[in-house]
């Protein structure tokens, strides 16, 4: 699917649950916010953050708060939905990699009566 087409097939799935809702009273939304989150295709720093220019289209400014953790951020809302783009740098990424990198090295002994699982 090209991009032309995927972007106009979200917008009309974005109107079709819109008026889905409001024509079904009785179905129940989120109670918290709903996000929509751009992710730039992953190049260098700099190419990740020239594609967050989209804060110029949305009106908006980068997130401060984000940068601290490597996360060149911005969005707009839309009462609770809110749409974001966000750029997760190469100091980000690498440190999650390195968190992550010993998620299978480690499995704790686990018993049937252990409190956790205990029913």
């Amino acid at each position: 699917m090209s991009t032309t087409d995927h972007r106009t097939a979200t917008i009309a799935g974005l109107r079709a649950l819109a008026d889905f809702l409001a024509a079904n009273p009785e179905v129940p939304v989120p109670r918290t916010s709903i996000r929509i989150t751009y992710f730039p295709q992953r190049t260098d720093d700099a190419g990740m953050r020239a594609e967050i220019r989209i804060a110029g289209l949305l009106g908006a400014a980068i997130n401060p708060g984000g940068l601290l953790y490597s996360h060149y951020s911005t969005g707009l809302g839309f009462g609770p939905v809110q749409y974001e783009a966000i750029a997760v740098l190469a100091d980000a990424r690498a440190r999650y990699e390195a968190v992550t990198s010993y998620e299978d090295c480690i499995v704790p002994d686990i018993t049937d009566n252990s409190p956790a699982h205990a029913a």
